[in-house]
């Protein structure tokens, strides 16, 4: 059984697949559903996704859809930190994960009470991040991408995708080594939908399972993405939740640790059944 270790040196143990519920702090993210423009509104979703069954809550404070544009580092700041701090005073159990790439983002984070950092660069656009992860003794989730969210979908190739990230994540597990974060505090995703055509996303969820050579607890976040409305016959972000569902149901068949949904209760009640027929 796989685990983390978290901050207060505690282990986290992935018994099952663990739903970690999408807390946008964002006017622009791709599926309006999730969109949260006030700290309140943002607080109000966490706590309903704590009472539908969350394992787990990613707090993101700037849209990293294809295309988008980043915001300033404060702004990012301004949008997670309160919101953390206000889940925090109604619930001290929930982790909370925070989806960003900056080292100061992340260490006011995780002073509010964060407790995983989510980096889509696998800690490649900041060269502090290695630094918060260590000196704060946090988890983090490393992705796989190319580029930035504003050019990562511009003609991506691969002339072997699943090969290519598992070497990828070997060399971002050697550099983790390397600054004295150990193997206990690393979570991998794939990342699909960054700087990936259709094929290669379907690859990666069909193939998901060979990342568990990694030894490391896996991240599938699918939800509502392009991939599954392309798959459905090009059906809009809003249109997806079934897709959405039968991607989760898919993971814990293949002993996903953790998926990241927009739609906590519905993907729970799945998974608990997929736990019963297991």
């Amino acid at each position: 059984m796989t685990y983390i270790t978290l901050k207060d040196n505690s282990k986290y143990y992935f018994d099952k697949t663990k739903v970690m519920g999408i807390v946008n702090v964002t006017p622009d993210s791709f599926y309006s559903g999730s969109r949260n423009e006030s700290i309140n509104a943002a607080v109000n979703k966490a706590l309903k996704m704590i009472e539908d069954g969350a394992d787990i809550l990613d707090i993101g404070g700037e849209s990293t859809r294809p295309g988008s544009d980043p915001v300033t580092l404060q702004e990012e700041i301004n949008r997670v930190v309160p919101v953390i701090e206000s889940i925090r005073k109604s619930n001290t159990n929930i982790l909370i994960s925070v989806d960003t790439y900056r080292a100061k983002t992340a260490e006011a984070a995780i002073k509010a009470g964060a407790d995983i950092i989510n980096d889509i660069s696998a800690m490649m656009f900041d060269e502090d991040m290695h630094r918060v992860i260590k000196n704060y003794n946090v988890p983090i989730i490393l992705m796989h991408t190319k580029g930035t969210p504003k050019n990562m979908q511009m003609n991506p190739h691969y002339d072997d995708v699943i090969g290519e990230l598992i070497s990828y994540f070997r060399e971002r597990i050697e550099f983790s080594r390397k600054m004295g974060i150990s193997i206990d505090k690393l979570i991998i995703d794939p990342g699909v939908g960054f700087a990936k055509l259709y094929e290669h996303n379907i690859e990666l969820i069909k193939k998901i399972g060979i990342f568990h050579e990694l030894e490391l607890p896996i991240l599938l976040a699918v939800s509502r993405k392009t991939s599954i409305g392309m798959a459905l016959g090009n059906l809009p972000p809003e249109e997806r939740l079934e897709g959405t569902l039968a991607v989760s149901c898919y993971a814990a068949m293949q002993n996903i640790e953790m998926v990241r949904v927009h739609d906590v209760l519905e993907n729970k009640r799945a998974l608990t059944m997929m736990e019963v027929l297991k």
